[in-house]
């Protein structure tokens, strides 16, 4: 569904993404994993086109998207949870629901994908008209990605979506992805919670200083001697 085939991007001078090859097959959850700086937040910019690539190809059901806009991409059924959230925090929660239904021009449709959004995550529709900068971070999470799915999308991409949030928030975001999954979205996850995200995914990249370095089934990498280093404590 979605291929990156030897992506190179620079910030300026500095060359951050050495090669990128990936995929992501329709239906799966796939985890991108990696430390701080190692290249996995560029990696989500550069698919959605925030960041050009200098070589190399990205491919969205077999069509390239590496040359087009960031509104194209997402017209193409793509959204995005960034990093750290982001949601529009002078807005009620409704009203950033209807910013990522900003494409649906049916009213109908963005009242049922809201209802939909509210019976994915309830604390959301108790907190309708509740300015979405008062919230707790667990919430935000909720919401930027109850966001992203009111677009409609075939693939979303998360961006660290357990970052910040305590361990029984974590544990509701990582059971809302598989939820998500099993509504028909395929997910792309990069995360630096590596046994969490492994635990629910079908197969796994590790990125180390902009190169990928390991690739295999989430139950190998699991036991992988590097993985469990490096990020399961050994």
């Amino acid at each position: 569904m979605l291929q990156l085939q030897n992506v190179n991007a620079y910030y300026g001078p500095n060359h951050v993404l050495k090669d990128v090859s990936l995929e992501v097959n329709k239906g799966e959850i796939v985890c991108l994993l990696g430390a701080n700086a190692a290249g996995k937040t560029t990696t989500m910019k550069t698919i959605f086109g925030l960041v050009k690539p200098r070589s190399g190809t990205i491919t969205l059901e077999g069509e390239r998207i590496d040359t087009v806009g960031t509104d194209i991409v997402i017209k193409r059924g793509m959204a995005l949870v960034p990093e750290a959230r982001r949601v529009f925090s002078r807005m009620s929660v409704r009203e950033n629901l209807e910013m990522g239904a900003y494409m649906i021009s049916s009213r109908a449709a963005v009242q049922e994908d809201t209802e939909r959004v509210y019976r994915l995550f309830p604390r959301l529709k108790e907190r309708d008209k509740q300015v979405a900068g008062t919230m707790s971070g667990g919430e935000q999470q909720m919401l930027a990605i109850g966001r992203a799915l009111m677009a409609r999308p075939r693939l979303i991409c998360m961006d660290e979506p357990s970052m910040g949030l305590s361990p029984i928030l974590v544990q509701t975001v990582f059971d809302t992805i598989q939820e998500i999954r099993q509504q028909g979205v395929t997910v792309l996850l990069v995360e630096q919670n590596a046994f969490m995200a492994l635990n629910i995914a079908d197969r796994g990249y590790v990125i180390q200083q902009g190169r990928i370095v390991l690739m295999d089934t989430a139950k190998n990498l699991l036991t992988n001697d590097l993985v469990r280093q490096a990020y399961l404590g050994g």
